[in-house]
């Protein structure tokens, strides 16, 4: 772990931005090419809305490794960003190349199905915790009242993960495999510290 830590230390961050956005170019470059398969707008929707659960799974994931002994913890905030990023950009598919701006529609889903309903309060949980994700936040904060408003990712990920579940209707390996990643990460959020390094140790 001391050496993939001395690694890690070494990698600037805006080589996690810029791979981060690497996903995005090919989406773009598929939809201006045609690669992406016969209805390119739930391709572009659906990519978009992954990716953006990736980046928070990962951005999730670093407090538990560091438990584990592995140090990522200055990439958190680029995961972080990259996660709402990619949720902004799968809203705006959503409205403007899905549902074509058509407003009526788009309130009558947010009161009639629920995987509109919990995307969209993943989404509204992220919109404080991108806009706090500065140093200067937390200091005006205060890092006690930082740390619990960041704790809003639970419920951003709890939402995002359902609502992929609902949306797919079928439950598919893939969906099972967000779904048991998301749980397993938030448990070893809430488990004691010290149970989590005896069973490392073990």
């Amino acid at each position: 772990m001391d050496w993939l830590n001395t690694q890690a230390r070494r990698v600037p961050t805006w080589v996690v931005y810029g791979l981060g956005l690497v996903p995005l170019g090919f989406l773009i470059w598929g939809a201006l090419f045609g690669g992406l398969g016969p209805d390119p707008v739930k391709a572009i929707e659906r990519s978009l809305g992954e990716r953006g659960l990736q980046f928070l799974l990962a951005s999730l994931a670093i407090t538990p490794l560091r438990r584990f002994g592995l140090n990522l913890l200055r990439f958190r905030r680029a995961l972080g960003l990259l996660a709402f990023l990619y949720a902004s950009l799968h809203l705006v598919a959503w409205v403007w190349l899905d549902m074509g701006l058509r407003w009526s529609e788009m309130l009558a889903d947010l009161t009639k199905r629920p995987f509109v309903i919990l995307g969209m309060i993943g989404f509204l949980v992220m919109i404080p915790l991108a806009l706090t994700s500065w140093n200067g936040a937390i200091r005006r904060m205060g890092a006690l009242a930082w740390g619990r408003l960041h704790r809003l990712a639970y419920v951003a990920i709890l939402a995002g993960a359902a609502h992929l579940a609902l949306l797919s209707k079928v439950w598919t390996t893939e969906v099972l495999v967000y779904l048991v990643l998301t749980l397993g990460l938030l448990a070893l959020r809430l488990l004691p510290r010290g149970g989590i390094r005896q069973r490392a140790q073990a």
